[in-house]
């Protein structure tokens, strides 16, 4: 039987793709179009743009001349239009709906309506709190967001609990003060020492006192 892992909250703090929602098909496909029709990497674009902003791996691969606002906008829209494959990550409709709305946020590299076209296709409840990339001036994995989201359910980041799959979430996790638990097989630095669960079907959040407790069936790695 695994041992249970017990984190104190005030507050949940979830990012989205891979976290709550399995988008990769979609992500993949997105990256790799935007490769072929500008002569770029594929692989190497695809190594690092998890839980980034779209703009901000752009510009990191565009060569002299590329318009990123433009090719940003493009990518963009092709996420919102195209939805195949987009399902939530077992567990998380569950977990989101048995919460009060106003203890949980998502925290997102994509744009508020990307995010928000996501969580529905996926059948997920709407976040009351929401910050996306379009509510920071720096992505992932600086840990603005999540000391955003936390102020905006009233709480010191402190007092959260990060759920990421990536290392540039689990970075910013990390970096906001907040417990941070790994949902998935990412395997990478920032992954280390964490809490970590397959998916969230078997994680559970208890009223504790004024706050709550958050139940994973896991040990630390």
């Amino acid at each position: 039987m695994n041992a249970v892992t017990v984190l104190p909250a005030e507050v949940l703090l979830f990012d989205m793709d891979g976290t709550l929602v399995d988008s990769s098909e979609a992500v993949e496909a997105a990256w790799r179009r935007f490769a072929s029709r500008t002569g770029l990497d594929a692989e190497a674009i695809l190594a690092v743009s998890h839980g980034r902003p779209t703009v901000e791996v752009i510009e990191e691969f565009a060569p002299a001349g590329m318009d990123v606002a433009s090719e940003t906008a493009r990518i963009e829209a092709e996420e919102i239009d195209r939805t195949e494959g987009i399902a939530e990550i077992a567990g998380a409709g569950v977990l989101l709906r048995s919460l009060d709305p106003a203890r949980w946020a998502v925290v997102t590299s994509a744009t508020g309506e990307l995010a928000r076209r996501r969580l529905a296709t996926a059948g997920l409840p709407q976040p009351k709190v929401l910050v996306s990339a379009d509510d920071i001036t720096q992505g992932k994995p600086h840990p603005e967001g999540y000391l955003k989201a936390a102020e905006a359910l009233g709480a010191a980041p402190g007092g959260a609990v990060v759920f990421e799959d990536a290392e540039a979430g689990l970075l910013a996790g990390r970096a906001s003060g907040a417990a941070t638990v790994v949902v998935g097989g990412h395997d990478g630095a920032a992954a280390e020492g964490l809490p970590r669960v397959p998916d969230l079907r078997e994680v559970r959040v208890v009223r504790s006192g004024p706050g709550l407790e958050v139940r994973l069936p896991t040990a630390a790695r």
